[in-house]
């Protein structure tokens, strides 16, 4: 089982080659990185098998699918405990539109990040969702106007 500290080099550019073209065949990375195809494999598979490579995904234009807005929405609790954290999590799990959702140090509890297709979307998801729900004390939502940066996936490097 490798760890952090006894990835070698190979399995740097590898993790970034795959990072940013999931699709690549083994051929392909060899070229990229300079190692066989069959040592890519074997790389790759042992990648895999350790958890390092989580899956495969096609990155889809949310625009192009109809889904005109992305929102964060800021949650408070009106308790903290480990029932009211459980449920919640059920319920964003629930919730196709979240895309992702983070428990937070600070003035929110939870932070989600949405993709909606309309205003009306939003308001559904909030007042019959969210607001009802047990667990939830507070809502802020904020639309995003113009995405700067998404989705470049994580700084890899051997240091």
């Amino acid at each position: 089982m490798h760890t952090l500290s006894t990835l070698d080099e190979f399995d740097w550019k590898l993790l970034a080659a795959l990072q940013e073209d999931g699709r690549l065949t083994n051929q392909e990375l060899g070229d990229r990185i300079g190692l066989s195809p069959s040592q890519c494999s074997r790389r790759r598979s042992r990648l895999e098998e350790e958890g390092f490579v989580l899956g495969y995904h096609a990155r889809i234009d949310r625009l192009k699918t109809g889904y005109n807005l992305t929102v964060f929405i800021h949650v408070g609790m009106n308790s903290h405990t480990p029932d009211n954290a459980a449920h919640l999590k059920r319920l964003v799990n629930r919730l196709p539109q979240v895309e992702e959702a983070y428990s937070l140090t600070g003035d929110m509890d939870y932070q989600l990040k949405l993709n909606v297709r309309n205003l009306a979307d939003l308001s559904d998801i909030i007042n019959n969702d969210l607001l009802p729900d047990r667990a939830v004390q507070t809502v802020k939502s904020t639309i995003v106007l113009d995405t700067l940066k998404e989705g470049s996936g994580l700084p890899l490097s051997r240091t």
